[in-house]
């Protein structure tokens, strides 16, 4: 079934997912020639990933009178942020990509952060825990590098000569006393809205119209540390 944007013509249905922070989204997307024009999203909370990501993707294609066969692209942010979420979303895009045939676009979080700033030069800032952060440093969209790093690193990092803007992944500037980011604020960084499901599908836009897909076989999450699970299970070999 051909999928109709709002000017009656034909345009490709794209499905995003986002799971990595405290709270995942869904989002459907018509995609034009210059954006994307977004049609439905769902939010979920934390801790019902697993229970509630197949049936929010359900109801958002059925409130389009939608079904999978529609959707011409997946979008997916495959990290870094929590690993039982990346886990959840980037297993259930695989899962549905290759059981429909359906291409898939793997965004990093950093990246998305990044270009939500809408800066040419930026050290992209996530809370790990722990006292760390994600850190992707990006120039007028390109990666420059992706690390995890202690408090006194990032910092270090941010007041280096020449280097971008610290932007952080905060809703509200005024809440430092509890931002994960309040180490940084030294910095001065920049408040972004975590960016959802529907900023991932702008941001892709330009992948997709290039056909610039990940292969879903080989497609992994970006984590750029391993899970306490695995740190234990390593310890515990060597002991």
């Amino acid at each position: 079934m051909a999928n109709i944007d709002h000017l009656g013509i034909a345009a490709p249905m794209l499905l995003s997912l986002n799971t990595c922070g405290n709270t995942a989204s869904v989002a459907l997307g018509m995609a034009g020639e210059d954006e994307v024009r977004i049609v439905a999203t769902a939010e979920l909370a934390v801790r019902t990933y697993s229970a509630r990501l197949i049936p929010e993707i359900a109801s958002l294609l059925q409130s389009q009178y939608a079904t999978l066969r529609d959707v011409e692209a997946i979008v997916v942010v495959k990290g870094p942020g929590s690993f039982t979420g990346i886990r959840v979303g980037l297993s259930t895009a695989k899962g549905l990509a290759e059981g429909a045939g359906i291409p898939v676009i793997a965004l990093s979080r950093l990246a998305l952060l990044a270009n939500a700033s809408g800066l040419p030069h930026v050290l992209a800032a996530v809370g790990a825990g722990r006292g760390e952060y994600y850190v992707g440093e990006y120039r007028n969209g390109n990666t420059l590098g992706e690390m995890l790093l202690s408090g006194e690193e990032t910092v270090a990092a941010a007041k280096q000569p020449g280097a971008g803007v610290l932007v952080c992944d905060e809703s509200r500037a005024d809440d430092s006393s509890t931002s994960a980011c309040s180490a940084l604020a030294i910095c001065g960084p920049v408040y972004v809205q975590p960016p959802d499901a529907a900023e991932a599908l702008r941001f892709s836009l330009r992948r997709f119209r290039a056909g610039d897909f990940d292969d879903v076989e080989t497609l992994d999450a970006n984590y750029l540390r391993r899970s306490d699970a695995e740190v234990l299970r390593a310890a515990r070999v060597g002991a």
